[in-house]
């Protein structure tokens, strides 16, 4: 499909043919990276679980762009200037050069261990402390305990992206930047015990949690002048408490790719139609 949509669109570009000259550089956390999509990059780290069928990959073979995936799983933003880990992931910046062309990044949800904590404490709340057991799908205790600590760290984070964005411009002056949102990983209106053992109320609040984020993203990317990806809004509706098939998320409990709540193939895939198209229609060429 992503093939279809690019050969229509790159039909009407004058520039196509030169696309193997155009230097991609692709950064962030798991959710660009792939973990538990094979077959594996061989020429990345084995720690960064970084899949040859995510959405760089995708976009960089279905373009002919000549690609740089420093993408990582657990990469937080910190990690653009440091190593992960050490002696064996270069700071992800050391990537971008002067004569990059195009960069895309999915980072943030890892910082503060949010995303993390939001996981193993939710669950912790809803479903190992008895709550649902004995409450039943009633409230959003996970909110109410946690959205102090959301609010602090979105806040806190938002300075150190907008320096990143500020920070590529610097290292990559000529480079177009594709800044990725996260996709609908909870539903707006939902209860699905066996996934995901969180109350409706939490699911609902998780999800706000989302798009609050990728807000903060999409004007960090207005205000630096680079480009919103937005994957939510064409996700809806797939999020990980869909059943096989119709989810492009893997739910907490059942993951098929063994990773829990994580994009699976088909989530890379609408992910590289989001950012090839937004790539094309935003003349990367």
């Amino acid at each position: 499909m992503l093939v279809l949509v690019v050969g229509m669109l790159s039909a009407c570009l004058p520039s196509v043919a030169n696309a193997n000259s155009v230097s991609y550089v692709a950064l962030g956390d798991s959710y660009t990276a792939g973990p538990g999509i094979t077959p594996y990059s061989p020429t990345a780290f084995p720690g960064c679980a970084q899949s040859t069928a995510n959405y760089p990959h995708l976009v960089a073979s279905a373009l002919h762009f000549s690609l740089t995936d420093v993408s990582c799983s657990g990469a937080k933003t910190i990690d653009f200037t440091t190593e992960q880990f050490p002696t064996f992931t270069p700071p992800q910046f050391n990537a971008l050069t002067a004569t990059t062309n195009v960069v895309s990044l999915g980072m943030g949800g890892n910082d503060y261990n949010l995303f993390g904590t939001l996981l193993e404490k939710c669950t912790i709340i809803d479903y190992y402390s008895g709550y649902l057991a004995t409450h039943g799908n009633v409230g959003a205790p996970c909110q109410e305990a946690l959205e102090p600590l959301v609010q602090s760290d979105l806040n806190g984070d938002v300075a150190p992206s907008n320096e990143a964005l500020a920070q590529i411009r610097a290292l990559s002056p000529k480079a177009k930047v594709f800044v990725v949102g996260y996709p609908e990983i909870t539903p707006l209106n939902g209860f699905c015990p066996a996934a995901i053992p969180w109350t409706t109320g939490d699911l609902k609040w998780f999800r706000a949690v989302e798009q609050q984020g990728n807000a903060l993203k999409k004007a960090g990317a207005i205000a630096n002048h680079d480009t919103f990806v937005d994957t939510f809004t064409p996700s809806i509706g797939h999020n990980a408490c869909e059943p096989v098939g119709k989810r492009w998320i893997e739910p907490l409990i059942g993951s098929l790719t063994g990773v829990a709540v994580h994009p699976n193939a088909t989530g890379q895939k609408v992910d590289a139609i989001d950012v090839g198209l937004s790539m094309l229609l935003h003349g990367v060429f």
